[in-house]
C-alpha cells in the first residue's frame, strides 16, 4: 500500500448516520446470533426428534453436522479468498440464502443420503457468513480498528446456543422439528440477508495524508515471505490445537462434568454458565485488554485453557472447583474466539485477511470436526481419565506452541527492526 493511496473506500450515505464499523457490527451481531442459532446450533434441541420421527440413530444425526464442519474446512480457503476478491458483503448475503435453503430442505428430508446432502449445502452456507467472515467483513469495512470492531461483536455471539436453544426447544414443542427448520430458515431471509446486505454496504471514510503515511510506514511490521508462512503454519497449529479441546467441550460439557462427579441437572446448570462466562471474557478483554497487543492477549487466554482442564481433572467432584472450571474455560474461549481474529490482523494487516482467515481455519475445522468422536473413542477405550488427559495434553501442547510463537515473532521483529535501522552494507 502507498503513502499516497487512500486506506479505505470512502463510505456511502450521509454523513449523520452512524459509523460504518458500528453499524456493521450491531447488524453482524444479530446476524450471527441467528446463523450461528439456526445452523451451527440447530441439532442442540433438534436431534432428538429427528432421530425418533424418522428412526435414525442420534450418531447419524449428528454426522450430518460433522459432514458440515468438513465442507467447511475443505472450502474455507477458496471462501476466503473470494471475500477478498468480491467483498464480504456480497458473500455473506449468498451465504444467509444458501443457509435458508438448506434449512428448508432440511425440513423435507425423509432418507439418509438426503439427509447428508443437505447438510453439505448448510455447510457451504456457513462458512460464507459465520465468524470467519464476518470477521473479513468488519476489517474491510474499518481496517484500522479491526481489532476493537471484532472484539465488540464477538459479544453478541456469546448468546447465540442460549437464545436459539430456548427458540427451538420451544417452537419444536408447538409445531414439531420440521416447521421449527422452515421458521429457521425465514429467519435467515428476513433477517440476515437484508443486514448483511444493508449492514455492510459503507465503510470508513478516508484517513487524511499524514495518518495515511503513518498507516502505510506501519506495514512494513506485517510479515512477509517465508516468515508470513512460518507464522501461518504455527498460529493454525496452535488453534488446531485448542480446536481439540473446544471440539469436545462444544458437545461434551455435560458428560466431562457428569464424569468429574456432577448430577445431570447440576451439570446442565453448570453447563449453561459457559455462555456467561464467554460473555464476561470478551467484556474484559474490551476493557482491561486494549493496552495489550493482540500476542499478549493469545498468551494469556491459551495459558488458562490448560489450567481450567487441570481443575477439572483434580476436582475430586468438588461443585465449588468445577464452577471455577467452567467459568475460566468459558472466559478462555470466549476470548480465543477474539485472538482467532486479531492476532492474524496484527501479525499480517488487512490485506488478503480473508484469505489468511481461510487457510488458518481449515485445519482448525478439521480437527473440531473429527475431535468429538476421537475424545467418544479414547473414553469407550480407556475411560474418562485417559480422556481428561488427552484434553489436558493437548491445551498445555496448545499453551506451548503459542509461547514459541510468541518468542519466534518478537527475535524476527526486533531482527527486522535493527536490519532497517542499520541499512544495507557495502
Amino acid at each position: 500500500m502507498s503513502a499516497s493511496a487512500p486506506l479505505v473506500t470512502p463510505p456511502s450515505g450521509p454523513r449523520w448516520l452512524p459509523s460504518p464499523m458500528m453499524v456493521a457490527v450491531n447488524a453482524l451481531g444479530i446476524t450471527q446470533i441467528t446463523a450461528w442459532g439456526t445452523s451451527y446450533y440447530c441439532l442442540g434441541v433438534l436431534a432428538a426428534p429427528i432421530a425418533a420421527e424418522l428412526g435414525w440413530s442420534r450418531g447419524f444425526v449428528f454426522l450430518g453436522f460433522t459432514v458440515s464442519v468438513l465442507v467447511m474446512a475443505l472450502i474455507s480457503t477458496t471462501v476466503g479468498r473470494l471475500i477478498d476478491r468480491v467483498g464480504a458483503r456480497t458473500i455473506m448475503s449468498l451465504g444467509s440464502v444458501i443457509v435458508a435453503t438448506g434449512l428448508y430442505l432440511l425440513s423435507l428430508v425423509t432418507v439418509e443420503w438426503a439427509y447428508l446432502a443437505v447438510w453439505v449445502l448448510i455447510g457451504i452456507g456457513m462458512r460464507f457468513c459465520l465468524y470467519d467472515a464476518a470477521f473479513a467483513a468488519l476489517v474491510q469495512i474499518a481496517p484500522a480498528r479491526g481489532r476493537q470492531a471484532i472484539s465488540y461483536l464477538t459479544l453478541y455471539g456469546a448468546f447465540a446456543s442460549s437464545v436459539f436453544w430456548v427458540v427451538g426447544h420451544y417452537l419444536e414443542e408447538a409445531m414439531g422439528w420440521r416447521q421449527t427448520l422452515v421458521v429457521f430458515a425465514a429467519l435467515n431471509l428476513a433477517v440476515c440477508l437484508p443486514l448483511h446486505w444493508l449492514g455492510l454496504s459503507r465503510r470508513e471514510a478516508a484517513a487524511p495524508a499524514g495518518a495515511a503515511s503513518s498507516a502505510a510506514t506501519s506495514t512494513a511490521s506485517f510479515l512477509e515471505g517465508r516468515a508470513r508462512t512460518l507464522a501461518i503454519g504455527l498460529f493454525a497449529l496452535v488453534m488446531s490445537l485448542n480446536g481439540f479441546v473446544f471440539g469436545i467441550v462444544s458437545v461434551q460439557l455435560v458428560p466431562l462434568l457428569e464424569a468429574a462427579g456432577l448430577a445431570t441437572a447440576a451439570a446442565v446448570w453448570m453447563a449453561s454458565m459457559k455462555g456467561v462466562a464467554q460473555f464476561a471474557g470478551r467484556l474484559v478483554e474490551i476493557v482491561f485488554g486494549r493496552n495489550l497487543s493482540a500476542m499478549a492477549i493469545g498468551r494469556i487466554s491459551i495459558a488458562v485453557v490448560p489450567l481450567s482442564f487441570a481443575l477439572l481433572y483434580w476436582s475430586g467432584g468438588s461443585f465449588a472447583v468445577l464452577l471455577v472450571f467452567t467459568l475460566l474455560m468459558g472466559a478462555a474461549q470466549g476470548v480465543l474466539t477474539i485472538v482467532r481474529g486479531a492476532v492474524p490482523l496484527a501479525l499480517f494487516g488487512a490485506k488478503g485477511y480473508g484469505a489468511v482467515l481461510g487457510l488458518i481455519a481449515t485445519p482448525v475445522l478439521l480437527v473440531s470436526a473429527a475431535s468429538p468422536t476421537v475424545f467418544a473413542w479414547i473414553v469407550d477405550r480407556w475411560g474418562w481419565q485417559v480422556g481428561h488427559i488427552a484434553i489436558l495434553v493437548s491445551s498445555v501442547a496448545a499453551m506451548l506452541s503459542m509461547e514459541t510463537m510468541a518468542r519466534w515473532h518478537r527475535r524476527s521483529t526486533r531482527a527486522a527492526a535493527a536490519a532497517s535501522t542499520t541499512g544495507p552494507q557495502t
